[in-house]
């Protein structure tokens, strides 16, 4: 009786484990989605302009740095202010882009927290943020040229096009 108990037992799990791995296949077939977040309280403000992060959630961004320290910026050209000059904030312990694990800015329509990395900045729109002139982050290629049609943008940028030269024109600074 306990060999019967046993083989089937053994069967049952045998049918199952390839019902549940066909099932498994199909759930692996689909990409994971990376979820981003930017977690602040009343009392977070910006590293580069120490304004209150809570009163403008459209421009808010951060960095997280490698060594597990996390800078809040309030908007995306204090962020690239930051991330293209790190050693003037030498107090934040970051010594170049190497050390930043994950770079997230607020979708100015949505609010959304998304990948900078992947974002298009809107250069030249009628949106001013805390920080005066900026750029506005929009997640889709798509979104932003409609964005920046409605609001008199002149140029898109990728992450990697936007420039300490274009950061520091923003500031007035050329």
């Amino acid at each position: 009786m306990k060999k019967i108990w046993l083989i089937s037992l053994l069967l049952f799990t045998l049918a199952t484990a390839d019902t549940n791995e066909s099932n498994s296949s199909s759930w692996k077939s689909k990409p994971l989605e990376k979820v981003y977040t930017i977690n602040y309280d009343k009392n977070t403000t910006c590293l580069v302009r120490n304004l209150k992060l809570y009163k403008y959630p459209k421009w808010v961004g951060k960095i997280e740095t490698r060594a597990g320290k996390t800078v809040y910026f309030s908007s995306p050209k204090s962020l690239f202010e930051f991330y293209h000059r790190p050693g003037k904030w030498f107090d934040v312990g970051v010594k170049s882009e190497r050390d930043f694990s994950k770079i997230v800015v607020t979708d100015y329509e949505t609010l959304k927290p998304i990948d900078a990395e992947k974002a298009f900045f809107i250069y030249g729109s009628r949106a001013i943020s805390p920080a005066g002139d900026d750029l506005v982050a929009i997640e889709t290629k798509e979104r932003a040229e409609a964005f920046s049609k409605k609001y008199n943008g002149t140029r898109i940028f990728t992450f990697d096009k936007v420039s300490d030269a274009l950061i520091r024109l923003l500031n007035g600074r050329i």
